[in-house]
């Protein structure tokens, strides 16, 4: 049974809506490229995932904090008599590791382990399972999903799981009988109301306000402008359309998100927005789907 679904981050949300109005610098580029890859990789795995009969509990996307340590699980699945940690790997190409560090085959360049961050991510787990009075065993693997993706003198000793592999993995977990009790739910309950919302070490692009590119920009190709046909945008690009009313909503909840501390007036969504819309427009739509705060003349939406 699936108990917390996977949801776009946060992180990644973000720097997709300001890779539409900014330039994004080289590292900031990387950044959005793994985090779009890693969670194409885990949505990747979710579908996999399914055909996981007997009863069992999946928890996808924790962030748990343990004596002012931070850690992400991908996946942790509760079984009758164990706990499987999951990180989710999307990497392609040809790699090889060499004295536990992992290299590129065509660059030669080294990247961080996932075995270590993944034997930090078990070791806090155990911590918090101890402290919850839990003893189940748990059985932690880097799961290299991407069938693009080799690995070249991976030792048998380690937690991996390569792309050949990942099927006959889950198969396994099949094979293995499991009968959940309230104990198992309340575990689950429990680590879901650990869940941190937000990293506070996550590192974001600096942007402010007056310097993004305003607009709303077409869902399909994210190109900006759009003009409007009757009751429609319509991009100028692709020829995607969609209705006025569900395009301001969307560029609401952008604003939301990449501005929490801006109050949500017509003025602000109006300069947003900033197409050939009346104020009056964008008023009714705010008035619709939000309530109204305020004096008249200083009214914010919540």
């Amino acid at each position: 049974m699936l108990v917390k679904r996977r949801s776009e981050p946060v992180e990644l949300m973000s720097i997709r809506y300001l890779n539409t109005r900014m330039e994004l610098t080289e590292k900031e580029k990387l950044q959005y490229s793994n985090l779009e890859k890693g969670y194409e990789g885990e949505v990747k795995f979710d579908h996999l995932a399914e055909i996981l009969q007997e009863e069992r509990l999946i928890i996808n996307d924790l962030l748990l904090e343990v004596n002012n340590s931070y850690f992400q699980i991908d996946t942790l699945i509760i079984s009758e008599s164990m706990i499987h940690l999951l990180e989710i790997k999307n990497y392609q190409g040809d790699w090889y590791l060499e004295s536990d560090k992992l290299y590129t085959v065509t660059a030669g360049r080294e990247y961080k382990n996932p075995v270590y961050q993944l034997k930090r991510s078990a070791a806090l787990l155990r911590q918090l399972l101890q402290t919850l009075k839990q003893n189940y065993p748990v059985e932690a693997s880097v799961v290299f999903i991407n069938p693009e993706f080799t690995l070249y003198q991976a030792p048998m000793d380690q937690p991996i799981v390569l792309p050949t592999q990942v099927n006959r993995f889950i198969k396994d977990l099949n094979k293995t009988p499991s009968n959940l009790n309230d104990g198992h739910t309340k575990l689950a309950q429990h680590l879901m109301s650990l869940h941190q919302p937000k990293n506070p070490f996550t590192v974001w692009p600096k942007y402010h306000f007056e310097q993004l590119k305003k607009g709303i920009h077409c869902k399909t190709c994210k190109s900006l402008p759009l003009t409007i046909k009757s009751k429609d945008l319509v991009c100028k690009k692709c020829g995607g359309n969609e209705k006025i009313e569900q395009a301001i909503l969307r560029n609401i909840k952008e604003f939301q998100l990449l501005f929490p501390e801006r109050k949500l007036t017509t003025q602000n969504i109006y300069e947003w927005c900033n197409l050939d819309l009346s104020k009056r427009t964008i008023c009714r739509v705010l008035k619709k789907n939000y309530t109204a705060l305020g004096s008249t003349s200083n009214t914010y939406y919540v």
